[in-house]
């Protein structure tokens, strides 16, 4: 297959929320993504989807079923369409799945969020790492993490540390959604991945190695108190974040590395209570005859993530507080975006969550099709210059400010 002709085609996997909003970009840079493929395992949102687009920028959006668990469907699918590139919105668990799909037939793949197996919630980037040499051979790229957290924090980083810093040592990583949806408890985007996210035991990286604390609803959890451009104070808790795997081998003399996000209390309450009474577990109970996953179950219970947009107000501010050398001096400076939940919605239909993680998709498909970034093998988004994506970024819904900082202790 010819990539050269065919650079203008992305396929879609997924369709939900960040799906819903990487199609609409993709939709709207018509001499980038000329064709557009949406498909997932539920045809009928990729209709949905296809028609809302129609009836916006008035373009034809192909769809397909696939069953992302099923590499011999994917592999048929990409030699029907012949994409030049996957951008894979689907589940974390089906990463493996759409990679040796695309090893097959030499297309490239794009990602938003690491591997991680459905029995442990466990998370890392090791196997997806281990596709280098196969990725390479073929000579295609697979960049891994194209979304906001992971995704603009690695290229924010590495536009700090290629324009402002000669040296970063110190990262701190904060995500605050100051946004209110109306329901009593909700998940911003899948209840499963996200309950699975936030369970675990945290990591942060100090002095060349990892440290374990309690887990953000635990006794003994570490959080504290930050003022966000137009959020004001919340209360920010250490939480493990998959960027961080990456850029603490990537960016050279970093000295500690942490991730830090916000949380009501009123999620935090609920989130204990269902802990408690073995809602969130992820293995299968018996229930009347029945093999039940609870937290597969309280995810049938709980609001969809792409209905939230309806009655969504208020903001979320992402950035990164670096602090390092420069000219022999230690200076520190705050990168961040501050995103609007309502003004999402309006262009998209989905709230600033899925907003934040769609559009920096589209545009890391957008570097790979356009050849801003060529290579062969597995990259993380640090790896790859961060210019023509952060003019992207600026363009395309999500712009961000520089401004100097104290640094955090």
């Amino acid at each position: 297959m010819d990539r050269i002709k065919d650079h203008g085609r992305i396929m879609i996997i997924g369709a939900g929320g960040v799906a819903t909003v990487a199609a609409h970009k993709c939709a709207q840079v018509s001499d980038v993504f000329r064709e557009i493929m949406v498909a997932s395992r539920t045809l009928s949102k990729c209709e949905a989807i296809s028609r809302d687009i129609g009836l916006r920028y008035g373009r034809d959006i192909r769809t397909a079923g696939v069953n992302a668990d099923n590499v011999r469907e994917l592999i048929s699918l990409i030699e029907k369409f012949q994409p030049y590139a996957v951008l894979n919105l689907a589940l974390p668990y089906q990463d493996l799945h759409i990679m040796d799909a695309c090893l097959e037939t030499g297309v490239h793949y794009i990602d938003t969020a690491n591997y991680e197996p459905p029995e442990k919630a466990h998370f890392e980037y090791s196997w997806q790492w281990a596709y280098q040499e196969r990725f390479k051979e073929k000579g295609i790229m697979a960049v891994l993490g194209s979304g906001f957290d992971p995704g603009v924090t690695n290229i924010f980083t590495a536009y700090a540390d290629k324009h402002l810093f000669d040296e970063i040592n110190y990262l701190d990583i904060l995500d605050c959604n100051a946004g209110s949806h109306g329901h009593a408890f909700a998940t911003n985007f899948n209840p499963e991945i996200n309950i699975r996210e936030v369970s675990q035991v945290v990591r942060h990286w100090n002095k060349g190695k990892w440290v374990e604390t309690p887990a953000i609803i635990d006794e003994g959890s570490i959080h504290f108190s930050f003022d966000y451009p137009a959020a004001g104070p919340r209360d920010s808790y250490l939480l493990y974040h998959e960027e961080l795997e990456s850029l603490v081998l990537n960016i050279k003399g970093l000295k500690r590395a942490r991730f830090w996000m916000t949380f009501s209390d009123n999620y935090l309450t609920h989130l204990k209570v269902l802990k408690n009474v073995g809602m969130t577990r992820i293995d299968e109970v018996d229930y009347d005859g029945c093999k039940v996953v609870p937290v597969k179950f309280l995810k049938a219970l709980l609001p969809e993530p792409a209905s939230l947009g309806t009655k969504y107000t208020g903001k979320t501010v992402i950035g990164n507080i670096i602090t390092g050398k420069k000219d022999g001096k230690t200076i520190t400076r705050y990168i961040y975006n501050v995103c609007d939940h309502e003004e999402s919605f309006k262009e998209t239909g989905t709230q600033a969550i899925a907003y934040t993680t769609g559009v920096p998709a589209m545009i890391g498909a957008m570097m790979v099709i356009t050849g801003a970034w060529q290579g062969s093998g597995v990259f993380n988004m640090e790896q790859l210059d961060p210019d023509r994506f952060m003019d992207a970024l600026n363009k395309y819904g999500l712009p961000w400010q520089v401004v100097e900082h104290d640094p955090l202790p």
